[in-house]
């Protein structure tokens, strides 16, 4: 059997303020084949998410030159717990219609500055009119909607804390954590946007996982036409040692790519596009509509 893809991009990414490069910044791992067929890795360490965005669009558009498929993996959600959409009242399918809000709504300059606090009150404010259920910001961005340290527990009748996937993939943060440590709220939310442009420049010949494809094993017949798919990953599923000098987030993107490429060279990549065994109908249905789910987890 043919392998699924030709590469595999990993990207940690950062929803930082300002300009940063090193530990705790953004990085692009891309483990791609030479002209021998042999698997050589390369990153990137961009200083913006605006200078991280053009340099996937560069990758990406290589990639199509060669006519070779990507494997692009992002290490934030690229969905919310199930029954957001329809608590903020949104039009279509949830999970992109969630996407096309925080499209709407995120401010993110060539600098780095940005919204995202901002983004984070105005959603609580619609959803429950105070401080639930996104949490976390530093005190000079605290609002009446917007707290500092989370304002209670969440309660039968409020959106879940977690998605099934954090829960499968044990120790995953909740994404309406937008500061401090292990912040996915914050990167989703600068994130999703520009997952959103990158797969609408692409059209059909980019799928998004499980909401695009379906959460099902995946055959080279389900990605015929596809240049690229992207999902979600979470790359503290995996051990991995780092190479002389490089930092813990370079170390995670080449990890998580030779997992894959591995995997996939195994004929065994196809399979974890599928739920894990004892994952019933009504999660794979909430996976599919709204929540995403995590490549690899459970």
């Amino acid at each position: 059997m043919p392998r699924l893809f030709s590469a595999y991009v990993i990207v940690d990414w950062s929803a930082a303020s300002k300009p940063t490069t090193g530990a705790d910044s953004i990085w692009i791992g891309v483990l791609k084949r030479d002209v021998r067929f042999r698997l050589t890795f390369e990153s990137f360490n961009e200083a913006t998410r605006s200078a991280a965005e053009l340099r996937l669009n560069t990758i990406l558009g290589d990639f199509k030159k060669r006519s070779e498929r990507a494997l692009v993996g992002f290490d934030f959600p690229l969905g919310f717990p199930r029954g957001f959409a329809e608590a903020l009242k949104l039009k279509g399918q949830p999970w992109r219609a969630a996407w096309d809000e925080l499209g709407k709504r995120v401010v993110d300059k060539p600098t780095n500055v940005n919204n995202r606090f901002n983004v984070a009150a105005q959603l609580n404010r619609l959803l429950t009119d105070g401080p639930f259920p996104f949490w976390g910001a530093p005190p000079k961005d605290v609002q009446t909607t917007l707290a500092a340290t989370k304002s209670r527990a969440h309660e039968a009748g409020d959106i879940p804390e977690f998605r099934h996937a954090d829960l499968a993939a044990k120790g995953a943060a909740s994404i309406w954590k937008t500061y401090y440590n292990g912040s996915v709220g914050g990167q989703a939310i600068m994130g999703i946007p520009v997952v959103r442009r990158l797969k609408d420049a692409r059209g059909d010949a980019a799928k998004v996982w499980p909401f695009e494809t379906g959460f099902k094993g995946v055959t080279e017949a389900d990605l015929a036409g596809v240049d690229v798919v992207f999902a979600e990953v979470y790359p503290s599923l995996l051990k991995g040692s780092p190479v002389a000098g490089e930092v813990k987030d370079l170390t995670q993107v080449r990890v998580t790519a030779e997992h894959f490429a591995k995997l996939d060279e195994a004929n065994k990549l196809g399979a974890i596009f599928g739920p894990p065994n004892g994952v019933g109908a009504d999660t794979v249905l909430d996976a599919e509509r709204e929540e995403g789910w995590i490549l690899g987890a459970g």
